[in-house]
C-alpha cells in the first residue's frame, strides 16, 4: 500500500507501482483526500483524517491480511501514526524521505498562507507558483521536472484543491512526529527508511533524528538524488525494495 505526501497526488509512485506488480505483488496506490481524484470534503486536514481514510479504505476493500505499507514525505507520518495505531494492519514499514523528523524549512509565503482569508488571498495570487516552485525543488535531475510537473497541473484546476492544500497547513499534518516514530520503533514490525542525500524539501539531515527513533531500521542513502529516489533513481531503489519485501 502506497501513500503519497503533501501535494503530488499518486502518479508520484509510478515507477514503484509497475515495478512491484511486475514482481507479482499485489499493490494499492490511491489519493489522499484533497489530492488528485480523491474527494476534497470541507474537513480538518490533519494526520487523524489521512490515517481515517487509510483505515477505512482497507476496511472497505476487504483487505485482511497485514500489508507492507509505504509512506512518502507527509505519507511518512501517515503510514507510522496508522502503524501505531493498528500494528495488526502492518507486516513492514517503508519511509521514504518521510517528513515529522523535525520541523520542515518553509517559504515566508507558505507560512503567511496558514493565516485564515490572507492564505485564501495568496492561494490565489501566489499558490500555483509555489506549489510548481516546490515540485521543481523536490528533483535532482531536472530533466525530469517538466514531464513530471505536466501530470501535477490538472489537478490544480478541481475545485477544492486548494481549500485541502490550505487546510493541511493549517492542521499541522508536517508537524514534528518523532514522537510516533519512537513508538513504531518499540514494535516488532520490520522497517525501511530511504531518503536522498540531497533532498531540499525534507532536508537530509533530519534522517538522523527518524533513524534514532527507530532501532534496527533498514537505512538507505541514495547518492545524487533529491526528494523523490524512488521516481528518479529507480535502479538503486527498486532492488532495495524487493530485497526489503522478501527478507
Amino acid at each position: 500500500v502506497l501513500v503519497h505526501g503533501f501535494s503530488v497526488p499518486m502518479f508520484i509512485w509510478e515507477p514503484t507501482f509497475h515495478f512491484l506488480t511486475e514482481q507479482g505483488y499485489r499493490v494499492l496506490r490511491y489519493d489522499l483526500f484533497g489530492r488528485g481524484y480523491s474527494d476534497r470534503p470541507k474537513a480538518a486536514y490533519d494526520l487523524e483524517f489521512f490515517v481515517a481514510q487509510l483505515r477505512d479504505l482497507l476496511d472497505t476493500l476487504n483487505i485482511n491480511e497485514s500489508v507492507n505499507l509505504f509512506g512518502l514525505s507527509m505519507g511518512g507520518p501517515i503510514a507510522a501514526t496508522f502503524t501505531a495505531r493498528y500494528p495488526e494492519y502492518v507486516k513492514k514499514l517503508g519511509l521514504f524521505a518521510p517528513a515529522g523528523g523535525d520541523e520542515i524549512p518553509r517559504s515566508t509565503v507558505l507560512k503567511l498562507m496558514e493565516v485564515p482569508l490572507l492564505g485564501e488571498l495568496l492561494m490565489g495570487f501566489f499558490g500555483r507558483q509555489t506549489l510548481i516552485k516546490g515540485i521543481a525543488a523536490d528533483f535532482y535531475d531536472e530533466e525530469l521536472i517538466a514531464h513530471f510537473t505536466a501530470q501535477f497541473m490538472p489537478q490544480l484546476n478541481y475545485q477544492g484543491f486548494e481549500r485541502a492544500i490550505l487546510m493541511t497547513l493549517r492542521n499541522d499534518a508536517l508537524r514534528n512526529s518523532l514522537s510516533t516514530y519512537r513508538k513504531v520503533g518499540k514494535l516488532g514490525i520490520p522497517k525501511l527508511l530511504v531518503w536522498g542525500r540531497d533532498d531540499k524539501t525534507v532536508p537530509y539531515d533530519q534522517a538522523a533524528n527518524v533513524v534514532a527513533s527507530l532501532p534496527g531500521v533498514r537505512f538507505h542513502t541514495i547518492e545524487n538524488s533529491g526528494h523523490i529516489p524512488h521516481y528518479e533513481d529507480v535502479d538503486q531503489v527498486n532492488p532495495i525494495i524487493l530485497d526489503f519485501l522478501k527478507n
